[in-house]
């Protein structure tokens, strides 16, 4: 294949010099598409040159469904003989404006390559397809053909008609020109050379075919299982009714020159629809109906020539045996059959000689020699009516406009060795040697001209020449193959083996060449692709290639004038000069094709035959070796790296590689400044090329090996991986950061607007009341929500749920509210008593629920049921109890009067539920039905002795000071503000503040534990409370008495702590001391095994910072105490210190004892424990946690504080809580829980 070039290139690179290089290079792309390269893809890149490499090379890619590969710019197509999928438009599309480099090796790669460097260079090309039968040049030349019209321009009617007849031509030549052979179903018996014709906007307008070496002689005789022309069995199995009546056609059987070889159908071939594209060809080539009947009258003249057959008579002379056929030949002809019965049995012969010289004589034939004659009747009349068809194609398609540029296509058989190897051969293989000439010498005139183009230093190639070759054949003097046989035909006599022994002995003239050898009755040539032994036996009769005078007069004297148009040639009896032979034909058209191609820009094809079956998964190694050398693949491939193995331009060359160098790129951008030349030397630079292995030329960089191109491929390809990896963790790193933030957001969000629409239900109930009753504490609290249904009874699954189903509330009535409450029931003879009840409030009633023990079963029912319709009003008082009576005036039923902690909250729902129509009566006593249509009163008395709740007593409810009635809630309480965690997760995130900054939410260093007044001395205390006691005892206080429902604060204080305040506290000392911290020994030796944990030896001295109920303890060494890590505490034995002297007013509390992880250590076991299988999480954490406070919220905002010992009750903070909680019991006058109490 020529070599690509991009059109304006020069151009582009001194602009680009001139501006300072600031040339475009197309962001590199990772290959998503790109497959696993098989093998290699251009043979240049083979480590071993060899033919053997070379084969095994192809076999591999032909066994992964690979059939093109490339050797530079030449293709290796191996035949598949299967469809792959890879010629549909898609595919088509995919190479269309591509370099080669840029696409997979491919068919279209070639004719993309010839096409732009047409357009752009506007040089001719050519693209030269060779190979055996059965390799494949047939279908490449047709997909060259396929892909030029494609992408050539459409815009007239005239040029998509040009198009057609192009594509049109391969339906008809194949019928024509292509025949069945042992080796291929379709096997190209002629070479034909399609010159495409373009005009100066790169769009076809005409188109030219020459026509090579077609092999007449299967006309008339063919191997068992090979057959005819294609067009014979078309012709015989679809002609019309027409044609069986006007010329007389049958089937293929009836013909001796299509059912000689015994094969007639060819599996994949459908002559009848074949025989329809045909004349569908033929219509659109713009043959004419008459051209057409003239056409097939010849097939059928031809086909009815073979059934003639020759007797002999009784002087031995040949006579016709059915002389109807004669005479039915002669009907096709135009003639009478007496002129056809003498054509074929008699020769005129003249003397040129003796005496009689001029004298006229008619000689009978022998049937041997009649069948001869009748023979090249048959074959001339093929042969020219094959030129005919040629011609006549090459006149539709002529030019319509002038023609700049051209493409030619040359499809010729390939080399040829069989057992028996003949005229047609030496032909063949002498025009292959032509070819093989120059393209030994293009190939390596186009290296030698690019590397003096770029300035390259290289070693001269030395090659086999076969110039010498040619000559053996072709030269006059010293006469070669061809002059011995011409004048071996000129000088001998009537017998054929006469004039062959003459060969022979001008044969002995060519011994002294090396490359030659004459043996008994054939000689053998050395040729390029392996030794050749050809038989001399007929090969001067086939050089002949002349038809007799006699033949000649029975086609003047035809009527028919098609039959004159194929024979214009007319019959000059005076001319005695010899008319042309076949090898002076043959010599002609390749020295002809030569000239034309070494006018054009050659690309090259070389196909490969597989195996001899057909099969799409054989591989015959040895016939695919054979090929290899004579395709001289193996001095292709050593050409082509004599010099440089790989070259590319700058540009390209940066485009591709610039990601592998730091100062060429940076995260996948082109950031060099300079230009493409200075750029393709730092990449080689930057990936420590060396530099004997490229050098730098004119416009492009060349690379000595395939190892250095293949060492860059991979540097560019794991530059991809290790890309992917970095994103991959940023991508993941950013997910969690993502989720981080969104948690951060949402619980903001929840700290700032959640519950609101219980806080809007809260702030409406106050409205509800309208400042007319008196207001607990609690429930004004900032923590207060209005939540609903407090018992779950709406929800699904629960206690709730068992409620709900047991007092049978329906699915569709919404749960508003549910609640604990108490129930005013009247006994008779005994006074009035509260009664627990769960009030329930839904859309649709109000529902007073029931618990009791029936027979030890937990019953639950309804026992009162209240439509919201029916409810006339609610009762409650002025004061702040929590009672309340709901008027209903029902002739059976008392009204029910209720005690409900929740009972603005009730009110609130309910108002919503009878959508503002609720009478709510507020006053100084509650009125209700105590009986039916007996009203009653309860009044509210404030009672001081009563500081928390209320208290029914003699119909009266006694109650407490309660807040002003215009009391509002206070604000919701914040939480304590903590030290957001910096989120460090990922190498590429930075840790603490925004930008990397440092956090503004550091947390603040623990205060140091200070002792007690009055306790400064005792140090058994100072050591037990440094870590168990925390320092702010009065905060904890202060928050617990203010959830209580006290009138004195001092009070509180008093009975808390169980003693007298103390004394103001003394001076504080000049230097508060560090706090002791407890040493440790260490028992055994320990190394850590993950972050964070501490390396420990035996009897080393370490300090113990805090300690966990997990078996791990955070320590510091003593020598160093900047170095703090986890260890195991099973592992460690605190050690004894002096005793101090004893406190003055209390006595130090118990001790914590050693609590050790996986069990007490045994005596008398010297191997140390395991450590905790459950280590210290480290994850998110710089360096272990500093001992601190737990800090657990509660549920009406207030925090409680434990240090790590508050669970043994031994602290102060425990005594605190015991003391708190007996006074609210004390206070209250029961020992009822106060889970309900707000």
């Amino acid at each position: 294949m020529a070599p690509t070039k991009r059109a304006g290139r020069k151009d582009k690179k001194e602009k680009g010099g001139a501006a300072g290089g600031e040339q475009k290079v197309k962001k590199a792309t990772f290959e998503a598409t790109k497959k696993k390269e098989v093998g290699v893809s251009d043979l240049t890149l083979i480590s071993k040159i060899s033919n053997e490499a070379i084969n095994e090379n192809l076999k591999k890619r032909f066994e992964n469904a690979e059939i093109y590969t490339y050797i530079g710019h030449v293709l290796i197509s191996v035949n598949p003989f299967q469809d792959l999928g890879i010629y549909t438009d898609t595919v088509l599309a995919s190479y269309r404006g591509k370099n080669r480099l840029e696409m997979p090796p491919h068919v279209y790669a070639v004719a993309e390559s010839a096409y732009y460097n047409m357009n752009a260079y506007k040089d001719n090309q050519c693209i030269i397809i060779s190979g055996e039968s059965g390799a494949g040049k047939t279908e490449a030349a047709k997909r060259i053909m396929q892909y030029i019209a494609n992408v050539s321009g459409s815009g007239s009617s005239s040029i998509q008609e040009i198009k057609d007849m192009v594509l049109a031509t391969n339906p008809l030549l194949e019928s024509f020109g292509c025949a069945k052979t042992l080796r291929n179903n379709n096997s190209s018996r002629h070479g034909k050379y399609l010159e495409i014709q373009f005009n100066a906007q790169g769009e076809p307008v005409g188109a030219n075919i020459t026509n090579y070496l077609l092999e007449k002689g299967r006309v008339v005789g063919q191997i068992e299982q090979e057959r005819n022309f294609h067009i014979f069995y078309q012709f015989a199995k679809g002609a019309s009714q027409k044609y069986r009546e006007k010329y007389g056609i049958q089937t293929p059987e009836t013909y001796i020159y299509t059912s000689r070889s015994k094969c007639f159908d060819v599996p994949g071939i459908d002559d009848i629809a074949d025989y329809a594209d045909t004349i569908k060809a033929m219509n659109i080539i713009g043959l004419t109906q008459h051209e057409q009947d003239e056409i097939f009258r010849m097939l059928a003249i031809i086909l009815w020539l073979g059934n003639v057959v020759f007797r002999e008579d009784d002087q031995g002379n040949a006579t016709i045996g059915d002389p109807s056929v004669a005479d039915f030949i002669a009907y096709l002809m135009g003639t009478d059959g007496a002129a056809v019965n003498k054509a074929l049995t008699i020769r005129i012969m003249e003397t040129s000689r003796g005496g009689r010289r001029g004298s006229v004589y008619e000689v009978p034939l022998n049937p041997t020699q009649a069948s001869a004659v009748r023979d090249a009747l048959a074959k001339a009349i093929y042969n020219n009516l094959f030129e005919w068809i040629v011609s006549r194609v090459n006149v539709s398609m002529a030019t319509r406009s002038s023609v700049a540029q051209t493409i030619g296509i040359l499809d010729i058989y390939g080399f040829e060795i069989f057992e028996k190897n003949s005229f047609e051969q030496i032909c063949i293989n002498y025009v292959n040697e032509k070819l093989q000439q120059i393209f030994i010498q293009l190939t390596l005139r186009t290296e030698q001209e690019e590397y003096a183009r770029e300035q390259i230093t290289w070693t001269p190639i030395t090659y086999f020449d076969n110039k010498i070759v040619c000559d053996l054949i072709e030269e006059k003097r010293p006469p070669g193959v061809f002059a011995a046989l011409n004048d071996a035909c000129a000088t001998a006599h009537a017998d054929s083996g006469a004039a062959d022994g003459t060969f022979v002995q001008r044969l002995n003239m060519l011994s002294s060449n090396k490359h030659f050898e004459n043996r008994q009755g054939q000689f053998l040539i050395k040729h390029y692709a392996g030794d050749v032994m050809y038989q001399v036996e007929g090969m001067t009769d086939k050089n002949k290639d002349q038809l007799l005078k006699d033949l000649l007069d029975l086609v003047e004297g035809s009527g028919s004038e098609f039959l004159h148009a194929l024979f214009p040639q007319q019959v000059d009896r005076d001319n005695k000069r010899r008319p042309p032979t076949a090898s002076d034909k043959i010599k002609a058209s390749a020295n002809d094709l030569v000239t034309t191609l070494m006018k054009a820009q050659p690309s090259y094809i070389r196909t490969i035959k597989p195996n001899e079956n057909k099969s799409p998964k054989e591989y015959n190694q040895q016939n695919v070796l054979h090929q290899i050398k004579y395709l001289g693949l193996q001095e292709n491939v050593r050409i082509r790296r004599a010099g440089f193995a790989y070259r590319q331009t700058f540009e390209k060359f940066v485009e591709r590689f610039y990601l592998l160098s730091p100062r060429t790129s940076y995260a996948g951008d082109y950031t060099w400044t300079g230009d493409a030349r200075s750029g393709t030397e730092v990449i080689l630079k930057d990936t420590s090329i060396p530099k004997e292995e490229w050098q730098m030329g004119v416009t492009k960089a060349f690379i000595k090996t395939p190892e250095t191109l293949f060492a860059l491929e991979h540097m560019r390809d794991r530059y991809w991986h290790n890309m992917a990896i970095r994103i991959q963790r940023a991508w993941r790193n950013y997910l969690r950061y993502r989720a981080e933030c969104a948690t951060r957001i949402q619980r903001c969000w929840r700290r700032k607007k959640g519950g609101l629409e219980y806080l809007q239900l809260r702030d409406q109930g106050h409205k509800v009341l309208g400042q007319r009753k008196e207001r607990r504490r609690m429930s004004i609290l900032g923590s207060r929500r209005f939540l609903g249904d407090y018992l779950g009874i709406g929800n699904d699954g629960g206690p709730g749920q068992r409620v709900r189903e047991a007092t049978k509330i329906g699915s569709l009535e919404q749960v508003l509210f549910s609640c604990r409450s108490e129930l005013l029931v009247s006994k008779l003879g005994r006074s009035s008593k509260p009664s627990p009840r769960i009030l329930v409030l839904t859309n649709k009633a109000i529902h007073i629920i029931i618990q009791s023990s029936v027979q030890g079963q937990l019953e639950i029912r309804t026992e009162r049921y209240i439509p919201l319709g029916s409810l006339k009003f609610v009762g409650m008082t002025n004061l702040r109890d929590d009672w309340m009576s709901f008027g209903v005036g029902s002739p059976q039923e008392p009204d029910p009067l209720l005690s409900c902690i929740f009972k603005t909250e009730f009110v609130t729902h309910l108002k919503i539920a009878l959508h503002g129509s609720l009478d709510l009566r507020i006053g100084p006593a509650i009125e209700y039905a105590k009986k039916p249509g007996k009203m009653a009163t309860v009044k509210a008395v404030k009672d001081p002795n009563v500081p928390r709740d209320d208290l029914y007593k003699s119909g009266a409810i006694h109650v407490g000071q309660g807040e002003a009635p215009n009391s509002i809630s206070a604000p919701t309480p914040k939480g304590k503000q903590l030290p957001p965690k910096a989120i460090t997760t990922g190498k590429l995130l930075r840790p603490g503040g925004p930008g990397g900054k440092k956090s503004s939410y550091l947390p603040k260093p623990t205060p140091a534990a200070r002792p007690l007044p009055g306790q400064a001395e005792v140090h058994s205390v100072k050591k037990v409370t440094a870590s168990t006691v925390p320092s702010n005892i009065s905060n904890i206080a202060s928050v617990a008495a203010s959830h209580l429902r006290s009138q004195s604060n001092t009070s509180q204080t008093s009975t808390a702590t169980g003693r007298p305040a103390p004394p103001p506290p003394p001076a504080p000392p000049a230097a508060a001391a560090e706090p002791e911290q407890p040493q440790y020994r260490a028992l055994y030796d320990y190394v850590g095994q993950t972050v964070g944990e501490l390396t420990i030896k035996k009897d080393e001295i370490i300090l113990v910072v805090q300690k966990e109920n997990n078996g791990w303890w955070l320590a510091k060494k003593l020598a160093s105490p900047q170095t703090q890590g986890w260890a195991p505490s099973a592992y460690l034995k605190e050690e004894p210190k002096a005793a101090p002297p004893p406190p003055p007013p209390l006595p130090p509390p118990p001790a914590q004892p050693l609590r050790p992880a996986n069990g007490s250590l045994r005596a008398g076991k010297a191997a140390p424990p395991p450590p905790p299988a459950k280590r210290p999480n480290m994850a998110g954490k710089g360096k272990p946690p500093v001992p601190g406070r737990n800090i657990t919220p509660t549920t009406n905002g207030a925090a409680t504080e434990q240090g790590s010992g508050a669970g043994q009750g031994g602290g102060l903070a425990g005594g605190l809580a015991e003391a708190l909680r007996s006074r609210q019991m004390a206070m209250r006058g029961k020992g009822d829980d106060d889970d309900d109490d707000w």
